[in-house]
């Protein structure tokens, strides 16, 4: 689509010699050969390593705060890009400065890696890799002018998209796939959502992404993959999704109750939620959201009483994400582009 490429330091290999070290089927590899096999023994359904996923996403959170303009945020960018060139069949960059509300500069860069770049029938995934700048709505104070690890929200994106990325390299789609990584979606406050100009301090890489990209653009479906690492994953029907593409829903949803995951992604219509779908939609894309807002330091569904909703919060670390959740939704994610349509 013709971004122009980003520039990676060529001495940069800090982070994967930490992913070695923190990945959770490293110690393994000797004994039963590999992530592979340890997602077979853990239910995989399908060529997707949900224990490789949870490896990539400590690796991400590793970086420490992916804040837009910090240097984390530089070298989780220049990762990623490195593992999708190692992955995909083209990776493109797209870069520019965004100038926010309070007139500060905050470089931007949006990650496309494709899969069979020549298809005409194209399947867009999208995650967002960055970390919020401050933990807004943590219950210590002094914590809510700090950032976070974001281990569900963001790094658990990352981490199923890393590990996607590797499965379909090996078993290549039916279609041509899209991972695009979009930076800058949690910098500021949500707007409502009937506000058409949204807030363009958040959403801020698939506001730009959406208004840039070429007419003739036009993928199959999309699906917005958003805190799907939850140790306790609840996914419900998003509602903005279930009025803008109710079929892609129906899609989503249908391959899910194949797979046996009938008991996470459930029948049910959650609340309306803005995030990266919107901008697709209010360009006539068929994109939805998949997300787990229900994010409880318990593990409980709903989080109320004694429970913590660990969202935009100090504790949203890795101990709250799993590699069976991750598994679940990495079998749906590539079973949506490997089984036809």
């Amino acid at each position: 689509m013709g971004f122009r490429q980003g520039n990676i330091p060529a001495n940069d290999r800090t982070v994967p010699l930490t992913l070695r070290m923190l990945s959770g089927c490293f110690l393994l590899v000797a004994m039963v050969g590999g992530c592979d096999a340890v997602a077979a023994m853990r239910g995989a359904k399908t060529a997707f390593s949900g224990d490789s996923a949870l490896a990539y996403a400590r690796a991400q959170v590793a970086f420490g705060p992916r804040v837009p303009g910090t240097d984390a945020h530089r070298r989780a960018g220049d990762w990623i890009v490195e593992q999708m060139r190692l992955r995909a069949d083209s990776v493109e960059v797209q870069t520019w400065t965004h100038t926010t509300k309070d007139g500060r500069k905050l470089p931007m860069r949006n990650i496309l890696a494709r899969f069979r770049p020549a298809a005409t029938g194209r399947v867009l995934y999208i995650t967002h890799w960055d970390t919020r700048p401050v933990a807004d709505s943590d219950r210590n104070l002094g914590a809510r002018q700090r950032s976070f690890d974001g281990a569900n929200d963001g790094a658990s994106g990352v981490g199923m998209f890393v590990a996607l990325a590797s499965a379909l390299k090996k078993t290549p789609p039916t279609v041509g796939v899209d991972l695009l990584f979009v930076d800058g979606e949690d910098w500021g406050a949500f707007e409502d959502w009937n506000d058409t100009t949204l807030n363009k301090d958040v959403l801020i890489g698939s506001q730009y992404f959406a208004n840039t990209m070429p007419a003739s653009y036009q993928p199959l479906f999309g699906v917005v993959w958003d805190m799907i690492g939850d140790k306790s994953l609840n996914i419900r029907q998003e509602g903005h999704s279930l009025n803008g593409a109710p079929e892609v829903v129906a899609r989503v949803w249908r391959v899910a109750k194949e797979l046996g995951y009938g008991g996470t992604f459930l029948d049910e219509v959650g609340g309306p939620i803005t995030d990266d779908h919107a901008p697709f939609l209010r360009k006539g894309l068929r994109v939805i959201d998949v997300v787990d807002i229900n994010y409880c330091s318990d593990g409980a569904d709903n989080c109320d009483g004694a429970s913590t909703n660990l969202h935009h919060t100090s504790g949203d670390t890795m101990e709250h994400v799993s590699a069976r959740s991750l598994q679940m939704v990495g079998d749906v994610a590539f079973k949506l582009v490997t089984s036809g349509l």
